[in-house]
């Protein structure tokens, strides 16, 4: 399907732009830098024209007497132009990747606060391939824009500006050409090789993010690959995707070609233009051979600024979809809204009051109420898909209420501060997410500030403390990447210390013993009897074994308390 951007490339470029508005000292020290460099660059082609000039004056005149003055300020003033272009040009460049790598900075802190608002319900249906394109390459190419685009944008502005006043000097109607060239080579060409090439630059962006998705998917999944044996079934889409991105590069290299080629042929066009129209005026007397020359040098020596700003099509064709694509990201609408300011909160016991909940048009919890009583032990009990665990994460306020409400501690849940009741809710989930690093740093997930004796007894009371003692490092022993060295009861035993470990006084556990053995579930729901002392507990779970620690037992079918 043909994917087009929401916004036009002005519209993008000026949200970007936006973000400069700390570093604009530095953007027009660089701007300044390259006209300047720029100018230099042009003149020593013009400057030769002078001392052509005075050569041939000197020449005809049969008078060397005072040359050697002349042509070594000339000389001079060469020396000067080339090395002063090379410095200004260093001193642009540093300037423009120095605010691109401050930007970017700055883009990926937003980007990363704007994931952390949409966690967990704006992000659970999003391709994890996708965002991380988004976050890494995508924002990776906006340097493009701010080290190569807005700078060189002025720069041309102005370079060319001053080279058709010089121009005119010239001869008025050689400014006119002049201008009209600039416009041509710097405004008409960009903007037509920018219409034809936005939706493959776009295309081509969401390709990739689509191809990275696909890769992290069948590299988590090789074991079932293997098992099935669809190693040539996904090895033939990943081909298929790949040929597709190859096309769209194929397409995209060549508008780049056609614009460098058409690009040359209107350069060449108006620099025979401005000469012939030149040469006829020279004929007709109507001036001199010096103007013919300078204002002919002048022209062909300038198009480098409009030339690297024709350029900047075939990149922006990518970069304005990354842009597209970030700022679109930056300004997804979080499902919930974090709360902070209210009056400070603990845990004094909670209700769910006639709650009913659908994703989209799937009814998951249907009028459900619920009363959680202090340091009671409430245990739910059902089959898999009847709404448990949504219950749960609606109490942890992932996702708001359709109708109804919740409370805590006697107060809507959305008037709790955010962080009070992340601070009074520890939350094991069915799969326990294992970060790279080491046992230690994955229990420490919940208390970064823990001391090795509080992980320590945590492991002990989750039923570990011995496995990871008998390891070679012990609580050093590196995971690896999602924990592949560990198995999955093993990891769910790491979620209940990291639950220890944070010690919230109300407890939301999502089948906590749904990987463990009959002996380890025992060890577990002995541990929890132990702990649940001044603690609240709303276990979860399909097993009835587990319900045998709860006070209360409810059952639920199909989004309902029976």
């Amino acid at each position: 399907m043909k994917k087009i951007t929401r916004r036009s490339g002005l519209s993008i470029m000026r949200s970007l732009i936006v973000l400069i508005k700390p570093l604009t000292g530095v953007m027009l020290l660089g701007i300044f830098l390259g006209v300047i460099g720029f100018l230099c660059a042009i003149f020593l082609t013009v400057t030769g024209g002078y001392g052509i000039l005075y050569g041939l004056y000197t020449l005809l005149h049969n008078s060397f007497t005072s040359a050697p003055n002349l042509s070594g300020k000339i000389f001079i003033s060469l020396i000067v132009m080339a090395l002063a272009r090379g410095i200004l040009h260093y001193g642009e460049q540093y300037c423009n990747h120095y605010i691109a790598f401050r930007i970017l900075a700055i883009i990926r802190h937003k980007v990363f606060a704007v994931l952390r608002k949409l966690c967990p319900a704006k992000l659970e249906g999003k391709e994890k391939g996708n965002l991380i394109a988004i976050i890494t390459s995508d924002i990776e190419l906006l340097e493009v824009f701010f080290a190569h685009t807005i700078s060189p944008i002025a720069i041309a502005f102005i370079t060319s500006l001053i080279m058709v006043i010089f121009i005119w000097y010239q001869h008025p109607i050689a400014g006119i050409i002049s201008l009209l060239a600039y416009i041509t080579v710097g405004i008409a060409l960009p903007l037509w090789n920018g219409s034809r090439s936005a939706d493959a630059g776009m295309n081509f962006r969401n390709n990739v993010g689509e191809l990275n998705n696909f890769v992290i998917n069948s590299m988590y999944g090789v074991d079932e690959i293997l098992q099935y044996n669809q190693g040539e079934v996904r090895l033939n889409e990943m081909d298929s995707k790949s040929l597709e991105l190859s096309d769209n590069q194929r397409k995209l290299s060549f508008f780049e070609g056609s614009q460098r080629a058409a690009t040359n042929i209107v350069i060449q066009l108006f620099s025979w233009l401005m000469f012939f129209y030149m040469l006829m005026l020279y004929k007709n007397e109507s001036i001199g051979f010096s103007q013919m020359l300078i204002a002919t040098l002048a022209m062909m020596s300038s198009f480098g600024p409009t030339v690297a700003l024709s350029s900047l099509s075939n990149n922006l064709n990518q970069t304005l979809a990354c842009g597209e694509r970030v700022l679109s990201l930056l300004e997804e609408e979080p499902t919930v809204e974090e709360v902070s300011g209210k009056e400070a909160t603990s845990f004094e016991g909670a209700d769910v009051d006639n709650v009913n909940f659908s994703y989209a048009e799937e009814i998951i919890l249907d009028n459900v109420s619920l009363d959680i009583k202090k340091g009671k032990v409430l245990g739910i009990h059902g089959v898999s898909g009847s709404g448990k665990s949504t219950l749960l994460k609606l109490l942890m306020r992932f996702w708001d209420v359709n109708t109804g409400e919740i409370h805590i501690s006697g107060k809507n849940i959305k008037n709790v501060n955010t962080e009070d009741l992340r601070k009074m809710i520890g939350y094991v989930t069915q799969e326990t997410v294992i970060f790279q690093g080491t046992i230690a740093d994955n229990i420490r997930v919940s208390k970064q500030d823990a001391s090795l004796e509080e992980i320590y007894n945590a492991a002990k009371k989750a039923s570990i403390h011995d496995f990871i003692s008998s390891l070679p490092n012990g609580y050093d022993t590196n995971v690896g990447e999602l924990g592949d060295s560990l198995s999955d009861g093993e990891k769910q035993r790491i979620g209940l210390a990291r639950a220890f470990l944070h010690d919230g006084d109300f407890l939301l556990l999502d089948e906590p013993t749904s990987n463990l053995d009959v002996l380890n579930e025992g060890i577990i729901l002995k541990s929890l009897s132990g702990e649940s002392a001044g603690k609240t507990i709303v276990l979860v779970s399909h097993r009835k074994s587990t319900m045998s620690l709860a006070d209360e037992t409810y059952e639920m079918a199909k989004g309902r308390f029976s």
